[in-house]
């Protein structure tokens, strides 16, 4: 069992582009009880964000997300993480293009594991997408948790114009999508 969770509570971790609009996403659904920015999959311990900027930790973006299964299962997680970011393009999303912006699932266990697998196969026969979806699945080993600065970003600089032109668009999206699942 991860460290500090508890026997009703799962852990994923999720990269699909810039953690702070993932993390502005996850925030808002039910069952979801944190949302933490970091970083994930490379080979340097407890990298600064300067680092993984470079393209040469391999680390990814990522958001680590703790949840409450009888509340929100790891299928609905993985659905809305399929609809907030674009899986077909490797080491991309939109202008930000780097190894650290891919799309990857950091799965824990094997359950996970066959979840994400199921989840990429019911997209890809549904033809959501117009091109493979590329996410990676990955074991997950390690997760850094990204400066403070980076927590809540969207919640704490909604007024600064990456948020306003990049971030809330994808939030606003969500929020049509799945208001159903909104916490509030």
């Amino acid at each position: 069992m991860d460290e500090g969770k508890k026997a009703n509570e799962a852990v994923i971790t999720l990269g699909g582009g810039c953690f702070w609009c993932t993390e502005a996403v996850y925030d808002d659904l039910k069952g979801v009880l944190h949302v933490e920015s970091g970083y994930s999959g490379g080979a340097v311990p407890n990298p600064s964000y300067e680092q993984v900027c470079t393209g040469t930790t391999n680390h990814a973006e990522v958001v680590q997300i703790t949840f409450e299964p009888k509340v929100i299962t790891l299928k609905e997680i993985l659905e809305v993480f399929f609809t907030v970011h674009d899986p077909t393009t490797p080491n991309r999303q939109g202008a930000d293009i780097g190894t650290q912006y891919r799309s990857v699932i950091f799965y824990r266990d094997p359950d996970q594991k066959a979840v994400a697998e199921g989840v990429i196969q019911e997209i890809t026969a549904a033809k959501i997408w117009g091109a493979p979806i590329v996410t990676e699945l990955a074991p997950f080993t390690a997760f850094y948790l990204a400066e403070d600065y980076h927590q809540e970003y969207f919640q704490h600089n909604g007024y600064q114009p990456y948020c306003q032109m990049i971030i809330a668009p994808k939030v606003r999206k969500f929020r049509e999508h799945f208001s159903d699942k909104l916490k509030r």
